[in-house]
């Protein structure tokens, strides 16, 4: 049982953090994605470039690969 139990948090761990890189030059498709996800919530257009030009092309990777919220904000 602890086994099926490690085995599982590792496969969902390494899950979360193997993300197809996404280079700087697709920045506006990573906003354009990041605002549609929050919505209403979402930071101005100049604030998520911001932070999109400062990320790890795998960080921006889970953002295109992310549809919900929270797993948007596991991101960054």
């Amino acid at each position: 049982m602890r086994f099926t139990l490690l085995a599982v948090t590792v496969l969902t761990l390494s899950a979360c953090s193997d993300y197809d890189p996404i280079p700087v030059s697709q920045c506006n498709k990573v906003v354009s994605h990041a605002q549609k996800v929050l919505g209403a919530l979402a930071p101005s257009s100049s604030e998520l470039m911001s932070q999109c030009k400062a990320a790890s092309d795998s960080e921006r990777g889970c953002v295109l690969a992310s549809s919900k919220k929270g797993q948007l904000a596991q991101c960054l």
